[in-house]
């Protein structure tokens, strides 16, 4: 489970919604332009504990969106190669 929240909302009550345990879904104009994934660290809790616990988190978003980690791969990869053609005009 996941809240979707516009850029505004998340300016005026940025301090709250980062000590959320959820995670949020951010938009701007309706449209997603991240997920914020947050790391709640239990007491006596290893950081690799806490980084492996948000990945977990992150797989449950994106099973909850439809994307697998191939199409995540794919679209990342794309857009490096276009960022690194916008970079260097080729």
């Amino acid at each position: 489970m996941s809240l979707r929240i516009g850029m505004r909302e998340l300016r005026e009550q940025l301090g709250n919604y980062l000590e959320s345990s959820v995670p949020i879904e951010v938009t701007r104009h309706g449209q997603t332009i991240g997920i914020y994934i947050p790391i709640p660290k239990q007491p006596g809790q290893s950081e690799r504990d806490a980084m492996l616990e948000a990945g977990r988190r992150m797989q449950e978003e994106l099973a909850r969106l439809g994307i697998n980690e191939e199409e995540l791969m794919a679209d990342f990869k794309n857009w490096r190669a276009s960022d690194a053609e916008k970079t260097t005009g080729r």
